[in-house]
């Protein structure tokens, strides 16, 4: 496990873990592209954003938990669940496609909701 920090200026840095054990090709990337910086967007009760980093679907998924931290191959993107998205048919966050999962939030995801559309992102190793 890998311990990392999200940073927003709205949120502070947020604690999170990457795991290796579900989808070890994907994780690895991950941590050896940070630090990444970026540019946050969201999409109902996820943030997504742009990050260095190119791999394919590994054990893919489209319904995931809140707090979900995953990786979208059809975007090449970074994405935080906190709650429902345009794509769910339940109380569970759906992506718009299959991502790999390989981590979550430490604590409580729905700080991700005072993000917004161009701010300013950062994750690097804790």
């Amino acid at each position: 496990m890998q311990k990392i920090k999200i940073h927003t200026e709205k949120t502070g840095s947020i604690d999170a873990v990457i795991s290796t054990e579900e989808n070890p090709v994907t994780a690895q990337k991950i941590i050896d592209a940070l630090p990444i910086e970026s540019k946050a967007r969201t999409w109902g009760d996820e943030v997504y954003f742009d990050i260095p980093v190119q791999t394919g679907e590994e054990k893919a998924q489209v319904e995931v938990e809140v707090g979900t931290l995953a990786y979208w191959p059809a975007g090449s993107c970074f994405c935080i669940f906190f709650g429902r998205t345009p794509a769910s048919r339940g109380e569970k966050p759906a992506a718009a496609s299959a991502v790999n999962v390989f981590g979550n939030i430490e604590g409580d995801a729905a700080v991700f909701s005072k993000v917004k559309d161009g701010d300013p992102i950062t994750i690097k190793a804790a």
